[in-house]
Parts: C-alpha cells; structure tokens; sequence
C-alpha cells in the first residue's frame, strides 16, 4: 500500500520561545564586536553593538512618538539601513511593522494604510521612478499645513503622521534625524519595560499579498512565526557568526526580512546589503568585497548575475551557500551557480508570505537532482500534506493541493476573518493553493499552481487585481488577464481586452494608463483586443486557451 502524501519535518532542535527583541539582545550580547549591518550603497557598517544602540534609540523615539504595542507603524522604502533599524526597534517596541512594497503607487499605498489603520508611516524621498513624497502630497495635502503629529486626513483617518528618510522632509513631515532625537524623552528602563510585556506570540509584522479576489490581504505574522522560520532556514544553511551573508532581496518581503534579516539575527551572522534594489553589479561586487560566504536570490537575479560581462573579474570564492526561490530553478542555471559562483550547498526554499514564508527546503547534502526536481522536504516541526478536491490525504505520487500546518502559519489575514476562513481549515492547515506531488522519501514536488497566479521575476502577480484596475479605464468593458513564458522573467503579462460599442484604445495607451497608478511589475507587456473569451458551456472564461492561443500568436516556445 502506497504511503500518505504526509510528513513532518525533524523535532530536534527546539522552537525559539521569545520575541524577536529578546533574540536581538541575546545576540547583541553575544557577538557586541562582530559585524552585524553592511549597507554598502549607504556607506554604513555596524557592529552588533552599534546596532544595537541604533535600534534601542529608535525603538524609544517610537515610544515618544506615542506609539502603543499593537499599532501599526507603515514603511515604505527600498532596503537601506533605516528599514532594518525600523523592523527591529518596531518588534522591541510591539508596534506592528507593515511592509509596503516600494513599487506600490496611490491606489495600493491608500488601501495598505487604511486597511491595517496605520498610525505612522516611514517613506523613502524618491526611487527609482517613484517620487515618494509627491505622491504623499497627493494623497494628504492636509500633511503640508498640519503640525507634526496632528494629521487630520479624510482619507486615511488613523494615520497621525509621516517620517521621511529623504535629507530634505517635505512640509509637514518628521525626518528621520528629528526622530532619533526624540528618544531622549523616553528612558531605557522604560523600554525594557515594554519589552516584558510583550509576548512572543503577538501581532508584529503584516504583509500584502496581492489577493485571488479584489484587493491584496493583511497575512499577519507573529514574533514566533517569523523568528523561528529565519532561526530553521538559518539553520538548514548551517549558518554562524562567522558566515556572512549578501542579501540583495528586497526587505519589504520575507525573503529580505524574515529568511534574511532573522535568518541572521538568529546566528549573529553579518547582513549585507549591496544596493537599494537589485542591481547584480553591485550584488557581485559585495560578495567579492565582503568575502561573503552566503548569497540569496530568485532565479532571474542568479542568471543576471552569472551572465554579466564584467562577472569573470570578481572573485566569488568565499561562497559556499545561499538560497535560490520564488520561482523554479532550471537545472542548467544551478549548475552555474554550483560551478561559477562557488555556492556547493546552495539550497532551494518553497513556502507564501501566509506561512513566514518557508515550508519545505532542500537540505546541504541533498544532490543536484533534488535541488532542481523539488522544492525539498517538510521544514522542523512543520507538517505538510497533500490533498484532494474533497480535502482527503492522497497516496505518494499523486497531484493534489499542499497544506502547511505548524508554528509558521499566519495567525489570519489583518481585519478579514471570511479571507481567513478560507485559507485556513478548522484543523489550522494552511492550504496553499499549489499542486504538488511527493515522493517516497517525502521530497515535494510542484507541478502546477493557484491557477491563476502569475510569477514574474519573483514577484506574485494575481490577474484578478490587475483587472479590476484596467476595468476603471471609461473604454474597458470586460477584460482577462494571463500569465505566458517568459525567458527573462519566468513569466510575462497579457491583458485580453473587450472595448465599449464606440470606443477605440491603442496597447500602449492602456500600459500608459497603468503608470504610475499601479506597480510597474503589474503593468501587461502584451495586450490583445478581442471581441469575446473562450468560455465554457457554464459560461466560465477558459484562461487555459487564452493561454495556448497567446503562447502561438507571440510565438513563444512554451518549453
């Protein structure tokens, strides 16, 4: 008789029952003069004890601000120093972090700040083609007249007040030097205090993830989830206060705050950040410069960065690790990085923002087979399982949805109990959406996933977001959007557009439309008028022949 698709990973080593300040004293304590902080674009090197000053100040001047355990304090902003000190006094201080994907326009930035009610919010000045500050001005042109502190918006009602990273705030707004100065108001002992009360299995970060249905959701994340999840991914890389790791992911995700950040706080290992956002350049240079042991990345960052013509001049040799997720790895791009960059026990990591993220990881002594053909095995003291349309267990080998169950599910979408209901059954198994498969030796494969998502270049896209945006364009009657192959991003964007009687619209004015309004990684590369779907009998669009008719009109070779 085959054996159940159910596992669960290794109990050896205990769960961290602390919160993320406690973990960050005890390793403050520890290693005081060892490395902690490289912000390489910034020109800033810390140690943990300087580091541990820095958050300390700013966890005070959070407390001055009048901030409460509990709250929701916003962020906005490319990775740089600030953010991390930001996430670390934050959780000292039991103030929730909401990460804001720096890519995010108006519309997405009004509803993050309104759907989590935040109080605060740090914002970077300008990036990229983002101006952070006029977009504020829009948003709040209450913020320019008003005193600090005292916003009275119309729209966003909770929100007190903005502090700017830029060296010139806008009026109204509080800059992040004015705000370390306020720490003076509040003594430690006051602080430590706070941190008693606190308790590890509270609120402390939230995260949007763009939703299946309408507008992105609030996955809600404890000190425990996301403490430990940096602890067992740390682990499973084996690493140490001597490793020292590149982590050119952004911070805003779990893959730059949790598996980055914590991973390193958890082993007082060095966190390096090569620039604002990925640039392989500079990602390249940092591992060479900083003798560094450990890289992460999505698949596109890896293969920009073995493919860049001045890649032959650094001297990748101190690598020995990293991780490699977001979207499958194809087997001749882990070679490279196995060969050419040095990484022997690179590991691939599977798992959602809902789940802290990671859930299954392939191990330092598993071989190239099952680092390209998997997405490794059960994570410590989680279980996974896969299932049937009718939610029972399959047998071995056969597709079914994979369900997380353990320590690192969410505690629920911020503020929507139905949105949580639904991906979280009465037993807590976290129902992931993607098919999979396992095999014998309990290794999960996936073969297919929420049918909808699109992934491109590491980044979730939903289709339904991006289509209730478009449908606001006075031409757009109906509109569906896709997922195709992409060789440069895994995947690309297609819009399938139905127009008014009487209107006419051109592609590259609905993409103008698109600017600025949403993120440019939501943006569709490909838009096609049509005059009706492929449906089915029941009336249901068959997004599966929008795809194949796609794929051969763009002549894409789906392989």
């Amino acid at each position: 008789m085959n054996l159940p698709s159910y596992t669960c990973g290794p109990q050896e080593k205990p769960l961290l029952a602390m919160t993320i300040g406690a973990a960050f004293d005890q390793t403050v304590s520890r290693f005081p003069e060892r490395e902690a902080l490289v912000v390489r674009d910034q020109g800033l090197r810390y140690s943990w004890a300087q580091l541990g000053e820095a958050v300390d100040r700013c966890a005070r001047a959070f407390i001055a601000l009048g901030l409460q355990p509990g709250e929701r304090l916003g962020i906005w902003s490319p990775n740089r120093a600030e953010w991390t000190i930001a996430q670390f006094a934050s959780a000292k201080a039991g103030v929730i972090l909401v990460n804001i994907n720096p890519a995010y326009r108006l519309n997405e930035l009004e509803y993050a700040l309104k759907q989590s009610g935040c109080r605060w919010l740090i914002c970077a000045d300008t990036f990229k083609t983002s101006d952070y500050h006029a977009m504020l001005g829009e948003l709040l042109p209450e913020l320019e007249t008003c005193a600090i502190g005292a916003l009275q918006s119309h729209m966003l009602p909770e929100l007190r007040g903005v502090i700017s990273l830029g060296a010139q705030p806008a009026g109204g707004m509080l800059g992040w030097q004015q705000l370390q100065a306020m720490a003076e108001q509040v003594g430690p002992e006051q602080l430590r205090q706070c941190g008693e009360q606190l308790q590890f299995d509270e609120p402390i970060n939230i995260q949007y993830t763009s939703g299946t249905t309408g507008f992105p959701k609030g996955a809600t994340l404890s000190h425990y989830n996301i403490l430990n999840n940096g602890y067992m991914v740390g682990e499973s890389l084996g690493l140490s206060e001597h490793d020292r790791l590149v982590i050119p992911v952004p911070l805003y995700h779990c893959f730059g705050m949790v598996m980055g950040n914590l991973g390193c706080l958890t082993h007082g290992s060095t966190m390096i950040y090569p620039s604002a956002a990925f640039e392989p350049l500079a990602a390249l240079q940092a591992v060479a410069e900083e003798r560094a042991s450990a890289l992460y990345g999505v698949p596109t960052m890896f293969i920009a960065m073995l493919d860049h013509p001045e890649r032959d001049g650094f001297d990748l040799s101190s690598l020995r690790t990293g991780i490699m997720a977001g979207a499958t790895c194809p087997i001749e791009v882990m070679k490279r990085v196995i060969n050419e960059m040095h990484m022997s026990e690179v590991q691939i990591a599977y798992g959602m923002t809902e789940t802290s993220p990671v859930s299954t990881q392939t191990g330092p002594a598993d071989d190239l087979e099952r680092r390209v053909t998997s997405v490794g095995r059960t994570q410590p003291h989680l279980e996974s399982k896969i299932v049937d349309e009718q939610g029972r267990i399959v047998p071995r080998g056969q597709i079914g949805e994979l369900c997380t169950r353990g320590y690192s599910v969410m505690l629920g979408y911020w503020n929507n109990p139905e949105a949580t209901r639904e991906a979280i059954d009465g037993a807590r198994w976290m129902h992931t959406g993607d098919l999979a498969v396992m095999d014998d030796e309990g290794y999960v494969k996936i073969v297919g996933r929420n049918k909808d998502m699109i992934i491109r270049g590491g980044e979730n896209v939903y289709p339904r977001e991006i289509e209730e945006f478009l449908f606001t364009h006075p031409a757009v009657a109906d509109v569906q959007v896709i997922g195709v192959p992409d060789s440069k991003f895994g995947e690309e964007i297609v819009a399938w557009v139905k127009l008014h009687p009487g209107h006419e619209a051109q592609p590259e004015a609905l993409r103008e439309y698109c600017k600025g309004r949403i993120a440019h990684f939501k943006i569709p590369r490909h838009v096609k008028f049509v005059e009706d779907f492929p449906m089915t009998i029941s009336g249901k669009v068959q997004k599966f022949r929008m795809r194949e008719i796609s794929v051969v009109e763009l002549g894409i070779n789906p392989h």
